[in-house]
């Protein structure tokens, strides 16, 4: 796999205040390299209660091919290249919601939780080229 076809993958996932935030970063690692970076920022629900918000942006190339092994495992995996017209947008970005729970026990499954947004190299910039990039790769 000598090129990717992503600028950036970004991944997310909220800490509510009943979870414990090092499980949740756990969860997130599941798709990550070793020691990669994790951002934290802390919110505020709508009943005052904390929120913390997990983030990492991954770059690099052979970083993003980590997180799309990751993918790969899944056994949801036929499901996501079956529906990749529908995860992937006007603008070029492919979408997942991966499970949360799942990831904290090292599985890769389709869920919620954790947030996946790839913006997809495609030139001409348009959905059909995004679509058919991301069935080469993956």
């Amino acid at each position: 796999m000598a090129s990717v076809p992503f600028h950036y993958v970004d991944l997310r996932a909220f800490c509510y205040a009943t979870e414990d935030e090092k499980r949740v970063d756990d969860a997130l690692r599941t798709y990550l390299p070793e020691e990669f970076p994790i951002e934290r920022e802390e919110t505020e629900g709508y009943h005052g209660d904390r929120i913390l918000v997990l983030s990492a942006r991954v770059e690099n190339a052979d970083d993003v091919r980590h997180v799309l092994s990751q993918l790969r495992e899944s056994a949801d995996f036929g499901r996501i290249e079956a529906e990749l017209d529908d995860r992937v947008t006007e603008n070029c970005e492919l979408f997942l919601s991966l499970d949360k729970q799942a990831a904290f026990h090292d599985e890769v499954a389709l869920g919620e939780g954790i947030t996946f947004r790839a913006k997809v190299e495609a030139y001409p910039a348009k959905k059909a080229t995004a679509v058919e990039n991301v069935r080469e790769i993956l």
